[in-house]
């Protein structure tokens, strides 16, 4: 086994890998950017080495770099991770060049799966099936454009060398092919460094069911068993669980051999992902296609350890050290079920727009593991509250997994995990992932890559807590902490208690967009009522136990009576209870009386980025939703749309400036009349 090991990678995989080896005795070494010198992975680790500027082109993707430090710091080995270098066949062989050990397949493995249209090519002949489609060198876009209309609409265009849902757009109908080809191609450019793609039919309601596969030096190669991760934004995965439900015992068989057949193929060694596309056939089984091989460790692995009692990473460390597999296929089985939710920085109700900022508040449920458990709610985080999350990596918080007895149990106890966790500060998806969890949809397991769009109105339209509860948990929250500010003399007291009648105290909360005035009506006998436009409400809090910042109180409201913990940050309030959470602002209506004045007409970046491509020049009339820019942030192309009809009035920067979070990018006037 390995004395010292230097992880490739940051995040959540870096403390991952930090952990296993500590528990191996095997020292390690973390790298790191300008932005992530005080990171979680950085303390994670025994040593740490900085190699270049935030951007991942100047730091994690400078493999010369890593090499170096790997080597002045006596490591024996690296460990990539996922993403950034882990499918770097010139990062595999430069460390191999320099005596060091990669921990994950030989170069031609990586080289052979790295390119989807050459990787389709040898499955083919391997007898692996595949979705029709094209995947030849020839990406001249008439000659796409002619493929994809021979294969038939609709289609999906993916990059060759991608990953991750990156450089991969559905197309419907001609006449958007070529826009979205352009789209595809820059974000592969961006991403890969390498723009070229292929055309496949696009599979209706395709489920997404990956096949964990682990091979040895010693010509061993087995399977885990499958993973669904169907449940998908924007091509990326949402919710992840193993095994899939409805799999038949005889299709889990015939996808586990197909996908050791493929590994064998390329000569693998390590652990890696084979993916397919599924369908359903009419007798309820499934017909599936290969879609890619991931030579590497997958951010999912997390549910196939929770169904196999197994530790891939330390499996990962033992092949690299030329151990054999721990296991033989006959001595695994599945036991249980587990689901993974992936906590991201985004906004769901703005096309998941990922947000950037401070993560004020960090607080999981109360008894969590924050390494491999079986019964209690795990946590894989690499951000620590009082992080920022910064526009240069991808926009995930945490991995949220949990594993039951049954596929229900294990439901019931992601639903209760999400509420109990607790996230100020950028925009997250949490209370977007309970409502996904909750809907009938994946409850019943009516599973395919497009249930998120399919269930919109359950997902998005849906009732978040009731503006009522969240006024009233600040208030609860406003009134304790001015008691709490109260000392033995009378005159200081703020009970609202008058000798003749009662009082009122004012509260103004910005709550979605929508200024409430909260009235709070002290009686003179004691009792409250909280008004808030025409509508009263008994009213009364019981403060119960909390801790660091966070107060919860027994709260009644009219007839009801429920649990709310608040969270304080300066006049930011977060509001959470078992029917949801919500984010408010304590304001000053005179302060702030000016401050929509100014800025009509200017559409200003949603994040800092890069801008990729202006749409539009000075002068052009644009209707409303027409595209008008395209941004770079968070490895993700974001569009621009004109929220209204106008006429571009000035473009102040230029396509490739780098642009920070609310820059004008363009100035509409109105049409004119």
């Amino acid at each position: 086994m390995f004395d010292k090991i230097l992880i490739a990678n940051r995040g959540e995989i870096a403390c991952r890998v930090a952990a296993t080896a500590r528990r191996l005795g095997i020292r390690t070494v973390a790298v790191h950017s300008e932005a992530d010198a005080d990171a979680k992975h950085v303390h994670a680790c025994d040593e740490a080495v900085a190699i270049g500027a935030s951007p991942p082109r100047e730091s994690y993707l400078q493999w010369q770099r890593i090499v170096d430090a790997a080597l002045a710091t006596g490591a024996q080995a690296v460990h990539p991770g996922y993403g950034f270098l882990s499918e770097n066949e010139a990062f595999a062989r430069a460390c191999a060049a320099a005596g060091l050990v990669f921990i994950g397949p030989p170069p031609a493995a990586i080289a052979a799966m790295g390119s989807k249209s050459a990787a389709k090519a040898l499955m083919a002949r391997a007898g692996v099936p595949l979705v029709p489609g094209y995947h030849g060198a020839d990406n001249d876009p008439a000659r796409l454009a002619a493929e994809a209309a021979a294969i038939g609409f609709p289609v999906l265009i993916k990059a060759s060398a991608g990953g991750g849902g990156k450089g991969m757009r559905r197309v419907d109908r001609a006449e958007d092919f070529a826009a979205a080809l352009a789209s595809c191609q820059r974000e592969a450019r961006a991403s890969f460094g390498d723009d070229q793609v292929l055309v496949e039919r696009y599979v209706t309601r395709p489920r997404h069911i990956e096949i964990q596969v682990f091979a040895d030096a010693h010509g061993h190669c087995i399977h885990l068993f499958e993973r669904d991760c169907s449940v998908q934004r924007r091509h990326q995965k949402v919710l992840e669980e193993a095994p899939a439900p409805g799999m038949s015992a005889a299709r889990r068989a015939e996808m586990g051999a197909a996908a050791v057949a493929a590994a064998q193929a390329v000569g693998y060694v390590g652990a890696g992902t084979v993916e397919f596309i599924a369908e359903e056939q009419g007798d309820g089984d499934l017909r599936f296609y290969f879609m890619e091989m991931n030579t590497r460790l997958q951010v999912e692995h997390p549910v196939t350890e929770a169904i196999t009692g197994l530790d891939l990473v330390e499996w990962q460390l033992r092949v690299a050290a030329g151990e054999p597999l721990p296991r033989r296929q006959d001595e695994l089985a599945i036991r249980g079920h587990a689901i993974e939710a992936r906590l991201c920085a985004e906004n769901p109700d703005a096309n998941f727009m990922p947000a950037t900022g401070v993560l004020q508040v960090a607080r999981w449920p109360a008894h969590v593991a924050f390494e491999r458990s079986e019964r209690l709610p795990r946590v894989d985080s690499g951000i620590r509250e009082g992080d920022a999350i910064t526009p240069f990596y991808d926009s995930m918080i945490a991995k949220l997994i949990v594993w039951g007895e049954t596929r229900v149990q294990a439901l019931a106890r992601l639903d209760a995990a999400l509420r109990d966790t607790h996230l100020m500060g950028p925009a997250t998806n949490v209370a977007f992932l309970r409502r996904v969890v909750r809907s009938h949809a994946f409850a019943s397991a009516d599973l395919d890559t497009a249930l998120i769009e399919r269930e919109r109105a359950a997902l998005f339209e849906a009732p978040p807590l009731a503006a009522e509860i969240a006024a009233a948990a600040v208030a609860a929250q406003v009134l304790a902490s001015e008691a709490a500010q109260e000392d033995t003399d009378p005159w200081s007291k703020r009970d609202g208690w008058r000798l003749h009648g009662g009082a009122r105290r004012r509260l103004s909360l910005r709550l979605r967009q929508q200024e409430l005035t909260v009235l709070i009506e002290r009686q003179h006998d004691g009792s409250s009522v909280l008004q808030i436009g025409e509508q009263r409400w008994p009213f009364g809090a019981q403060p119960l136990a909390g801790a660091g910042g966070e107060a919860r109180f027994d709260l009644r409201l009219g007839a009801r009576r429920l649990a709310v913990t608040v969270h304080v940050r300066g006049e930011r309030y977060a509001v959470h209870g078992d029917e949801g959470s919500a984010e408010l602002i304590e304001f000053d209506p005179i302060a702030h009386a000016g401050d929509a004045a100014g800025g009509e007409g200017g559409l200003v970046a949603p994040m800092p980025g890069k801008l990729v491509a202006l749409l539009v020049q000075v002068g052009e009339a644009v209707r409303r939703g027409q595209a008008l820019a395209v941004m770079e942030a968070m490895k993700m192309e974001h569009t621009i749309v004109a929220p209204r009809d106008g006429v571009v009035e000035a473009l102040p920067h230029a396509a490739g400036e780098q642009v920070a979070e609310g820059a004008e990018l363009l100035r509409l006037a109105p049409q004119a009349v």
